[in-house]
């Protein structure tokens, strides 16, 4: 089950599609296939090791690159550019590499690239030529497709192993899912070293015969632009990127008339900007879950089925249940506890971390998400918090999503950040950040005067603290660990005091 060969099929079978455009260029189908070739041929001649970096931006270029790597039986290391120096560097040393695939400004966008022996930069490659022909190469299920390295919560990045059989149950449990076809066109601005970008964007868009327009990153007045200029039908993001689209003031109904299909992932997504985007663009957000580790789609909403507030049913494979913490018990329809789940899609493991990856499975084979979450009576899944970021306040379970909720329903706030810090009397204390909309004014009394409106009193933040922007990752996810670090030392001295 090789997860390139049914791209392969789709490229051959329409050779003169039109696949792909990015920032720099379009590609046809055959294009792509040509120019895989190219970079087979280049790897092939300077590399002898069997994981490949793979360093670009979104756009044409990475699934190229991607199916270069995997017509020779190798495995793809997608590389996070926006790591840290160090971070990065311990990524290619951790997996082994010899060569990365990149391009010129990618290097010249980075102030310290990672120390590597061979660099090929795609645009001093002479793509025009005719490669020799070469036949890919298949692959067995369990062969390693990919290493996609986690930011993770704490430590060092973790290599996650995807098989070419994880990826391709994902692909085609999507595909069940839901019915993307050459007709659509997708506009994605996700990285593609990121498992959503990856699965959704890349490998899902093609074996569709989608359409694929490319971002490389998200500056909300050029993802207006494309909206008007390619009228997309399906649009893939994260809430952070819907929430900047309702900060344009240009931004009219019309440029989001041709959107079927509104995908929204990575993190959950606030009810303020789900009924503000529908009021105002008449388009329904429809929420998605997943994780690295499950290569990365569990649950997705489609259209039409009007769920506020959850990420969907379990898609066609998958077994999933809730847990409960302290009795390990399956827990029924409108009971919290932790989602764990089961499918040809969960990962072989972390790389060369046997004890990690033998902790992330329960004896039963379920893999353990961290999160938290329930089921409706329908079957929808509802995400309400981290396991590993719960408060405990005078022995109340307090998660930070809904406190963050109240918060970004205040009409100032634009986004919010809340975490436990240690308090004497009560064991935690919620500490809450904001992030304002343009021209508000901060008034800490008013926001939590706010808050005890909208929730428990004991869920009230103890302080709100002021952030020009919050910390994010590069998929927009707000980290909430780095916060931590933020609060003011004469308040953390106050808590510790009580």
């Amino acid at each position: 089950m090789s997860v390139h060969w049914p791209i392969v099929r789709r490229l051959l079978r329409s050779p003169l599609r039109r696949a792909v455009i990015d920032e720099v260029r379009s590609y046809r189908n055959i294009e792509l296939l040509i120019a895989s070739m190219h970079v087979a041929a280049e790897v092939e001649r300077r590399s002898s090791q069997q994981h490949v970096g793979v360093m670009l931006p979104s756009s044409g270029a990475f699934p190229l690159s991607a199916l270069g790597v995997w017509s020779l039986g190798r495995t793809v290391v997608p590389l996070n550019f926006l790591l840290k120096p160090a971070e990065l560097q311990h990524v290619v040393d951790d997996a082994g590499l010899d060569v990365i695939v990149t391009a010129s400004p990618m290097l010249d966008y980075l102030d310290h690239p990672p120390e590597v022996k061979q660099m090929i930069k795609l645009d001093e490659m002479n793509m025009k030529s005719v490669p020799d022909p070469r036949w890919p190469k298949g692959a067995d299920d369990d062969d390693l497709a990919v290493l996609l390295y986690t930011s993770g919560t704490s430590g060092k990045p973790k290599g996650v192993m995807l098989s070419h059989a994880n990826l391709q149950a994902n692909v085609d449990q999507c595909m069940g899912w839901v019915k993307f076809g050459p007709s659509d066109t997708i506009l994605g601005v996700l990285p593609q070293f990121h498992s959503y970008g990856l699965t959704v964007l890349t490998l899902f868009a093609l074996q569709a015969g989608c359409k694929t327009v490319y971002s490389p990153r998200f500056v909300p007045q050029r993802i207006l632009k494309l909206f008007r200029e390619h009228k997309p039908t399906i649009f893939v993001g994260i809430p952070s990127m819907y929430t900047a689209l309702l900060a344009l003031k240009d931004a009219k109904r019309e440029d989001f008339a041709s959107i079927r299909y509104a995908v929204c992932g990575g993190e959950p997504l606030p009810r303020d900007t789900y009924e503000r985007f529908r009021d105002r663009f008449g388009v329904t957000i429809n929420e998605g879950y997943g994780l690295t580790e499950t290569a990365p789609v569990t649950n997705w909403c489609r259209p039409g089925e009007g769920h506020l507030g959850t990420v969907g049913m379990p898609l066609p494979g998958i077994d999933q249940r809730i847990i409960d913490i302290e009795t390990g018990a399956s827990l029924p329809a409108g009971r919290e506890g932790e989602i764990r789940l089961k499918g040809p899609n969960v990962m072989r493991g972390y790389y060369n971390l046997p004890e990690e990856t033998a902790a992330v499975f329960d004896d039963a084979g379920f893999f353990r998400t961290g999160d938290i979450g329930m089921f409706d009576e329908n079957g929808f899944l509802s995400i309400t918090g981290r396991l590993k970021e719960m408060i405990i306040v005078g022995g109340e379970n307090v998660f930070p999503r809904e406190v963050e909720e109240a918060l970004n329903s205040h009409p100032s706030v634009h986004a919010s950040g809340v975490i436990g810090v240690p308090d004497p009397v009560r064991g935690e204390v919620i500490a809450a950040f904001v992030e304002l909309d343009e021209g508000a004014e901060f008034d800490e009394g008013a926001l939590k005067s706010w808050c005890r409106e909208h929730i428990a009193g004991y869920k009230v933040p103890r302080s709100v603290y002021l952030l020009e922007a919050l910390p994010r990752n590069p998929t927009g996810k707000i980290l909430r660990r780095e916060l931590k670090g933020m609060i003011p030392a004469e308040s953390a001295a106050g808590a510790a005091d009580g």
